[in-house]
């Protein structure tokens, strides 16, 4: 699997597990400090943000912030407010994307979803207090100089040419008999690859990457992130409920446009295989301190959930 190498945060030999459970750590400890606590009000809003948030999701998109900050010689320190509005952004998708009006699913991150615990109305709200509060996380970053491109980038990713526009490409793709390769990837590079890049991407600005360090990261993050969707794709087709923490099967059964539907199993293997590495071609000029983007970049075509 390959080892952190530059990390200040482990040891040279620690895996993917243990770099995720670092990330994790810190994530969700700045999280707590940032989400509204049990005296707010109205507690049922504060409750219904802080129950998917903090249900130990993945953590992903935070430990790629953080990895790609350490590329460009930056840490923690820098990074921890986009980490965690990054976060922020993914939950809210996750509570919108399973109401019924969208995919339709009872459970995420293996409990209840959020509008099943809550209700439709609130968890709506909950997503979009979720999502203004990271932008206010955002506007407090240490290099004040650096926000307003760090915002940018986020806002670009997250919104109608980024995240929202490929769930409203995927909710068109559900009505086609067909789909190609390229209608999924056109979906996919919006849906999810738009905002791990921006991951990618965002963590460096906040630690003043260059023009070209910005760039290829960027493209990192695009391959990565498609490599991540395809790599989903696959195991909601082979993985049980209790490995993958949502209902399985959910994306044949909704006639979703997958890379799983449009080139079979192998296929799908295939091409997330070719786009992790065409991911970490691009950091070559990082040498060893892009080690833990390496490493992340091989968890999203291995993982199990």
């Amino acid at each position: 699997m390959g080892t952190t190498g530059a990390s200040k945060y482990l040891r040279a030999d620690a895996g993917v597990k243990e770099y995720l459970a670092m990330a994790a750590e810190l994530t969700d400890k700045r999280l707590m400090e940032i989400l509204p606590g049990g005296d707010a009000v109205p507690h049922t809003l504060a409750e219904a943000m802080r129950y998917l948030t903090l249900a130990g999701g993945k953590r992903l998109r935070p430990a790629l912030a953080l990895a790609a900050a350490e590329a460009v010689g930056g840490g923690w320190g820098e990074v921890a407010e986009v980490a965690c509005a990054i976060e922020m952004i993914h939950t809210y998708s996750l509570i919108h994307d399973d109401l019924p009006a969208m995919d339709d699913d009872a459970m995420r991150r293996g409990m209840p979803s959020c509008h099943v615990r809550f209700g439709e109305a609130t968890a709506i709200l909950a997503g979009d207090a979720l999502l203004t509060l990271a932008f206010e996380t955002l506007a407090s970053m240490p290099r004040k100089d650096l926000a307003a491109d760090v915002v940018s980038c986020v806002a670009r990713a997250a919104g109608w040419a980024g995240m929202v526009g490929g769930q409203q490409l995927d909710i068109e793709a559900e009505e086609m008999a067909s789909v190609s390769v390229g209608d999924v990837l056109k979906i996919h590079s919006k849906k999810t690859a738009a905002l791990i890049a921006a991951s990618v991407e965002a963590g460096a600005i906040a630690c003043g990457a260059t023009e070209r360090q910005r760039a290829a990261l960027r493209r990192f993050g695009e391959q990565a992130g498609l490599a991540f969707q395809i790599a989903d794709d696959i195991l909601d087709q082979t993985s049980p409920a209790e490995t993958l923490g949502k209902t399985p099967g959910k994306d044949k059964e909704q006639n979703k446009a997958t890379y799983v539907r449009a080139a079979g199993l192998e296929g799908a293997r295939e091409a997330a295989a070719a786009r992790c590495r065409a991911a970490k071609a691009e950091l070559e000029e990082f040498g060893e301190r892009a080690a833990a983007l390496r490493m992340l970049t091989d968890h999203l075509v291995e993982r199990t959930s």
